[in-house]
Formats: structure tokens, sequence, C-alpha cells
């Protein structure tokens, strides 16, 4: 199966190409933001820090 994009090939394949630079450079963003938030949330319980939504025998009495 072949395509035959006809003159507009350049701008067709350079949009194509953009648009998955975008979604990797979102994805890259995301698993990184990710990990911040863990290791922000980890710090925040060695500190003492509790969720509201802990339950009692999860909280420190």
């Amino acid at each position: 199966m072949t395509m035959a994009l006809g003159p507009h090939a350049g701008f067709i394949l350079a949009a194509y190409a953009v648009a998955a630079l975008v979604v990797a450079g979102l994805l890259v963003w995301i698993v990184a933001d990710h990990r911040l938030q863990r290791r922000l949330l980890a710090e925040l319980e060695a500190q003492g820090v509790r969720r509201r939504s802990a339950t009692r025998e999860e909280r420190p009495a």
C-alpha cells in the first residue's frame, strides 16, 4: 500500500512529524511530572503530613 501525497508531500510529512514530536514531548512531560509529584508526596509523608483520605487505621495515633 503506497500513498500518493502529491505536491504537498513535504508539508504533510512535516505536519505528521511535528504532531508526533508534540505527543512525545507531552508524554515525557507527564512521566517527569508524575515522578516529581510522587517524590514530593513521599517527602511530605516522611515529614508526618498525612492525607485526609487516609483511614483511621492508616493514621498515626
